[in-house]
């Protein structure tokens, strides 16, 4: 097991010595940044398939984990546990996805004496069970869309509330996320097929099948609150973003903040996303989901227990590291920020360039990227784990960078965003870049016209 010890960091705090980031690409280069930044040695972690990346050449040492699919290395939890006694870490950052909201993963830490760089198991736990998740935010509290009280155990009790309810409805996991494990009902004879097909793909993907039902809301916005929470009972929300730009329910563009959160209704979601964050003891980096309705009632979602892809925007916006906070908080040290201290400031844009090709309905393009040229200039910020001669591979999400951009307003964040992406060159794989360059050109989305059905009515193939 590490020896903890003490350790002072540049900025002249209690810290780690070294921390075992359990990720690739970018965020494992984000999260490296940050450490340095605080003066932590850093530990990449890699696959036969990884062993050249960017990550790995970026920390101070390297450990490899396994075979290239992700169920034998990044997911294998073992071998990650290894890595770390092994470099003599003292804490493992997850990043997003992997592990990064396995609550087995974050207990196991705890027993090796490994700190884990994320919220406690058991709040991971409570927030991953979505029907679970409804309740305590419902006790909290915190408005969620009428649905059933936990889990659905059968096709009669399912056509029950459906009709109470009323068409549309949606089938939704209650365990995992990313758009997987959800249909839309629009009648009753449309519930069975739904339930068997949900539940089906919930388990192929999570491990679980349990599935649970909600009244579906159309055209909603996807408005999402930042929340940062230390182990001393401080919670911090550091405004909105915008995640209504989504293709199959996955995110495509974020910002912040929203045209459509006036201060009334900021004040609200944050107060109630505060509210969720200490109904369950919560500690780190966290994101409440809610949709928003045209008149302002927002309803919760789920809890994102992680740092999230977008979280760029809200750092550009509110000068707030936010990863930096993560292993602070995990040091047992206090938010170096309050409440008082968050102010929003002009407008951030994120684009996700993905190695997809959009003529092909996004069909993803691994291959070697023979030409790569990222954008500058003032108010630009790629965060990326790729380059020239970088190999996409198919084992892994084909994200290939984060552009992001800040502007005093939103039209300047909007010309800034078309220059960047004009500038962003890549040969050798398709690329999602001449997407988001219409998506710039698009009057409704201009106006700030959007809502969470905007990508799939207005781009084939979405």
């Amino acid at each position: 097991m590490a020896d903890r010890g003490s350790h002072y960091g540049n900025e002249g705090i209690l810290l780690f010595k070294k921390i075992l980031v359990a990720n690739r690409g970018e965020i494992a280069i984000r999260i490296m940044r940050a450490a340095r930044e605080l003066g932590v040695q850093t530990v990449a972690v890699y696959s036969d398939a990884d062993q050249e990346a960017l990550h790995v050449r970026y920390a101070d040492e390297s450990f490899p984990i396994g075979p290239a699919p992700s169920t034998l290395s990044y997911l294998h939890i073992p071998n990650i546990i290894n890595a770390a006694v092994q470099t003599g870490a003292e804490a493992i950052h997850p990043g997003y996805g992997f592990l990064s909201e396995n609550h087995h993963f974050a207990a196991i830490c705890k027993t090796w004496g490994l700190v884990f760089i994320g919220p406690p198991a058991d709040a991971i736990e409570k927030m991953g069970i979505k029907a679970q998740a409804r309740q305590v935010m419902k006790e909290a509290g915190v408005p969620v869309v009428p649905g059933t009280v936990g889990t659905v155990e059968d096709g009669a009790q399912a056509l029950a509330v459906a009709e109470t309810l009323g068409y549309p409805i949606l089938v939704k996991a209650s365990y995992g996320g990313g758009g997987r494990g959800i249909r839309v009902v629009a009648g009753p004879d449309e519930l069975e097929d739904a339930l068997e097909r949900a539940s089906r793909e919930a388990k192929s993907a999570f491990g679980q099948g349990d599935v649970y039902l909600e009244k579906y809301l159309s055209n909603p916005r996807h408005i999402e609150i930042q929340v940062l929470a230390d182990q001393l009972g401080n919670v911090v929300t550091l405004g909105e973003r915008e995640s209504s730009l989504q293709r199959r329910r996955q995110k495509v563009l974020e910002e912040a903040p929203s045209v459509a959160v006036t201060e009334v209704i900021r004040q609200r979601m944050s107060e109630a996303s505060a509210r969720a964050a200490k109904a369950v003891h919560y500690s780190s980096a966290g994101t409440l989901e809610f949709l928003l309705d045209d008149e302002g009632n927002f309803y919760f979602m789920e809890m994102n227990t992680r740092v999230q892809v977008e979280h760029p925007v809200t750092e550009w916006v509110t000068g707030v590291d936010i990863v930096k906070e993560q292993i602070r908080i995990a040091a047992g040290l206090p938010l170096s920020i309050s409440q008082e201290d968050v102010e929003m400031r002009g407008w951030s844009i994120e684009c996700r360039i993905n190695a997809e090709d959009p003529e092909q309905g996004f069909r993803p393009s691994p291959g070697r990227v023979e030409v790569w040229r990222e954008p500058g200039g003032p108010g630009v910020r790629v965060d990326s784990g790729a380059g020239p001669g970088y190999q996409v591979q198919p084992f892994y999400d084909s994200l290939l960078a984060k552009l992001v951009v800040w502007g005093q307003t939103r039209e300047e964040a909007i010309a800034r965003m078309k220059r960047a992406l004009w500038e962003f060159e890549v040969e050798g794989v398709k690329t999602t870049i001449g997407m988001h360059l219409k998506l710039m050109e698009d009057e409704a989305f201009a106006a700030g016209a959007i809502h969470t059905n905007f990508l799939a009515e207005r781009l084939s193939g979405a």
